[in-house]
């Protein structure tokens, strides 16, 4: 790839500059991994599919060994929008298409059952993370928002799902007042929550559980046979069993991953606090997301500061200037904001997929992966890693599923991938306004 995505926008082992690292409940750092270790399970990467994986075979009694280049909830688990959204990123009608109607059935339903795990651990854990239900789907135009209403009527007469309340105009703006959007939805099935509290809460309970985490342990070489070898700078881990749970940081640890879930950044701004003028960006508790094609997605955080992701960036490295790249469709959206101060801006890594569906992918007899949640982790990858831990103890029946789904590689291999990144950018844009 050319250049490490682990270290090309951050400081070795330190969060970055956000307002979640700035508000996260305080945790001991992790040891480096430092000599031989044995394990039956060695996971690498610390954000929600590795911790959710660590958590539940710790449970089951299996020694596990997770490593992590930085701090556990690093990458995009601690940085991301915060939303736990409904179903999979790809919309039902489009998994029908792709699947049939039985698959498409099964995938619903692991999306639902992803949103009660996540609701789940945090009840059974007490995960302080701000989980807050609900999500609107606001839309630019009125075909768009006729398109949001058939798709909740869809929803509920095929998949028996009423959460989700249709939008007009008036509707949106009594809970989003931008003069930008003409109606949308309400899903109060979804939420929003704290991701970076939610991924050191899920990293607590896996080590109460007797999980051992390795911070500041970057994983250099893996030697796959009926025993896999993980070596770091500081040690080796020997285990029966190998989980791949890196996403957009995978590096060149795997090629068959690499090829199918792309590298892309995504930034987000966390304004000063508010407070009575909060009404004027949500009358309403809920997180937004909304239909541009590189998205726009907002909520207010539990001190009213607007949270506020957005802004287009090819290549690897972010921009100079995050704050300047998230104002400008912040104000798009809101144009009071202009006279706004915005005390954080970050950025992070996520990874997507072609069909904008997670990869789960069994490498080898012993060896598991899954990534590419393309906007879609909060719930799809604290799914993935239970997923995981289940096939590993010979439960692999939602597993399978996932791993049916299509995974076309991306065109031009992964040292290609920068300037071809505009134009796979612009292919999707085409792809998802013709519905392929």
């Amino acid at each position: 790839m050319g250049m490490n995505l682990l270290y090309s926008n951050d400081r070795k082992g330190e969060y970055p500059n956000s307002w979640y690292a700035a508000t996260a409940t305080q945790m001991d750092r992790f040891a480096a991994l430092d000599g031989d270790v044995t394990a039956d399970v060695c996971i690498v990467g610390g954000g929600y599919t590795g911790l959710s994986a660590a958590l539940h075979l710790a449970e089951a009694g299996q020694r596990v060994v997770l490593l992590e280049a930085h701090r556990a909830g690093f990458g995009a688990s601690g940085r991301n929008g915060g939303q736990l959204g409904s179903g999979q990123r790809m919309e039902q009608d489009g998994l029908e298409a792709l699947m049939g109607k039985a698959d498409a059935q099964k995938l619903w339903q692991l999306g639902e059952d992803a949103k009660d795990l996540v609701k789940s651990l945090i009840a059974r854990h007490s995960i302080d993370c701000h989980l807050t239900p609900g999500i609107a789907h606001a839309c630019f135009s009125k075909g768009e928002a006729a398109h949001e209403h058939a798709y909740a009527e869809h929803l509920q007469s095929r998949y028996g799902y009423d959460q989700i309340q249709p939008l007009d105009d008036a509707g949106l703006h009594a809970i989003c007042p931008s003069p930008a959007y003409q109606g949308g939805s309400l899903d109060m099935g979804a939420a929003h929550l704290h991701p970076l509290n939610y991924a050191l809460g899920l990293a607590r309970a896996a080590a109460n559980a007797g999980a051992q985490i390795f911070e500041r342990s970057e994983v250099l070489d893996i030697q796959e046979g009926a025993q896999v070898r993980v070596q770091t700078a500081g040690g080796t881990v020997s285990a029966s069993h190998l989980i791949l749970a890196c996403n957009g940081y995978l590096g060149g640890l795997n090629h068959q991953v690499a090829s199918r879930v792309m590298p892309i950044n995504n930034f987000i701004v966390a304004t000063e606090p508010l407070g009575e003028d909060a009404a004027r960006v949500l009358a309403r508790d809920v997180a937004v997301a909304d239909s541009k094609f590189v998205v726009n997605y907002f909520r207010l955080s539990h001190d009213k500061r607007l949270l506020f992701g957005g802004g287009e960036s090819y290549g690897y490295r972010f921009p100079a200037d995050i704050e300047a790249t998230v104002r400008k469709p912040m104000q798009q959206i809101f144009p009071h904001t202009k006279d706004v101060r915005v005390d954080y801006a970050w950025g992070g890594t996520l990874g997507i997929t072609m069909k904008r569906m997670p990869y789960l992918a069994r490498l080898a007899p012993n060896v598991l992966t899954a990534s590419g949640y393309s906007g879609h982790g909060v719930g799809t990858a604290t799914h993935a890693g239970q997923l995981m831990a289940q096939a590993i103890q010979g439960q692999a029946e939602g597993f399978d599923t996932l791993a049916r789904v299509p995974a076309p590689r991306f065109p031009g291999g992964p040292r290609m991938r920068s300037p071809l990144l505009v134009l796979a950018m612009t292919w999707f844009a085409l792809r998802d306004r013709l519905g392929v």
